[in-house]
């Protein structure tokens, strides 16, 4: 069966991205063509880069980081918009791995004042250095439009779409990808 991970890539305290985060594993959760698993960066707190050599891991953090990702075909980020760019966090969380993100899916869903569009922009550049397949559908959730109150999160009907299509590509393209996953292997 093939393995989702739905990455929370926020850590603040009071963080919208929870709600985000569980939005869209609730709604996953609902499918039956993947496996699909809420990972919440506060349970991988990972320092700032702290491997002294790339691809050879010698802390625990990073080996315990290192095997959750390996274990999934694709991915979902749940990215919030941070002075228009993706979370610190985030961007940290992936730059400790490289072949673990290698030949597997990526879809964004992200939030921020016009919808964290910004920080998606930056992230399809980095996953594509990770050789990583982003996929085309977006979901991108305005904190003036889709959250009550700016706290409170209220999907519409094309937010909800959106997540459909997301999830359809994602897993779609997590199982074209197999083959190179197998073959690197």
């Amino acid at each position: 069966m093939t393995r989702i991970g739905i990455i929370l890539g926020s850590t603040r305290p009071k963080r919208n991205g929870e709600q985000v985060a569980n939005w869209v594993y609730d709604k996953a959760s609902q499918r039956d063509d993947a496996e699909f698993e809420l990972v919440d960066l506060r349970d991988y707190p990972l320092p700032h880069l702290d491997e002294p050599l790339p691809r050879q891991y010698q802390k625990e953090h990073t080996k315990k980081w290192a095997d959750k990702i390996a274990s999934f075909d694709g991915f979902v980020f749940v990215t919030p918009e941070y002075n228009h760019s993706t979370s610190g966090v985030l961007k940290n969380a992936i730059d400790f791995l490289y072949t673990e993100w290698n030949n597997k899916a990526v879809g964004f869903v992200s939030y921020g004042g016009v919808g964290g569009t910004r920080a998606v922009e930056h992230l399809r550049l980095v996953v594509g250095e990770l050789q990583m397949a982003d996929v085309r559908q977006q979901v991108a959730l305005s904190l003036r439009h889709e959250f009550e109150d700016f706290s409170i999160l209220k999907p519409g009907e094309y937010s909800m779409q959106a997540l459909h299509t997301l999830l359809d590509q994602v897993v779609a393209w997590s199982q074209a990808l197999a083959p190179l996953r197998t073959a690197a292997a």
